[in-house]
């Protein structure tokens, strides 16, 4: 049982002013002996009422794994959504499409999509065998690295990467406060699958009805191809550490 200082927890004080007002007054002991015992007995009810408190480091716990499930679930969907997609992708290059260099970043995509309940396992490993917390240094230097990023980026990948900045830099906030980062980050890439998923409707929808033929269009499948990316990349760069 661990100590704890008798003055955060008011009862366990009265207790140990009853303990020394009754040895004196009712019992006839000295001082001596009194003040000592009311501080043993103050000292021994705050250990007790404190180790009957909730764990604040074991809720963060519990709610960071049932944030995992939530992420896992969710990942899982997500990569029985590309497989399907990739699939399809892979028909039309079977049946002799002659846009493959596209057709075969789609399918990239879609298999990096496929591996994201994989990478959330060995994030859930990661979280389960050290401590959960993130560091403040961590949290900037992830933000360093992606500010660095994105100055070389631009279009859709510089625009998602200027989310992922904004997300480090609340998850910087909250660990500033004493607040867990770590659900922070988990809820962060639980936002990417989501999108993620967005996008890969998107292509799906427009792999079903392009014309293959028409630049137009192949421009507008490779862009959403190209987000879809970037948006696996953020996704990886959060689950690295």
């Amino acid at each position: 049982m661990k100590l704890a200082n008798p003055l955060y927890y008011p009862i366990a004080v009265l207790a140990g002013g009853v303990i020394l007002v009754a040895g004196v007054r009712f019992f006839g002991l000295s001082n001596v002996i009194a003040l000592p015992a009311s501080v043993v007995v103050a000292t021994a009810g705050a250990a007790v009422m404190k180790s009957r408190e909730p764990d604040a480091e074991k809720i963060a716990q519990q709610q960071i794994q049932r944030e995992l499930e939530i992420l896992r679930s969710s990942a899982k969907i997500l990569a029985e959504k590309a497989q399907t997609l990739n699939e399809e992708a892979n028909k039309l290059l079977s049946s002799g499409s002659y846009q493959l260099d596209l057709l075969v970043a789609v399918q990239e995509a879609c298999q990096r999509a496929i591996e994201l309940p994989i990478k959330i396992d060995e994030l859930g490993r990661r979280i389960h065998g050290a401590n959960s917390l993130l560091s403040i240094k961590d949290l900037q230097q992830q933000l360093q690295e992606v500010e660095n990023k994105r100055s070389s980026s631009s279009g859709i990948a510089r625009q998602n990467l200027e989310q992922l900045i904004n997300s480090l830099q609340r998850n910087i906030v909250l660990a500033t406060e004493g607040e867990n980062a770590r659900a922070a980050q988990i809820t962060s890439l639980y936002t990417l699958i989501q999108d993620s998923a967005g996008v890969l409707q998107q292509i799906q929808n427009q792999l079903r009805t392009a014309d293959l033929t028409d630049s137009e269009q192949i421009m507008e499948l490779q862009a959403s191809t190209d987000e879809l990316t970037s948006l696996q990349d953020n996704f990886a760069f959060l689950v690295r550490k």
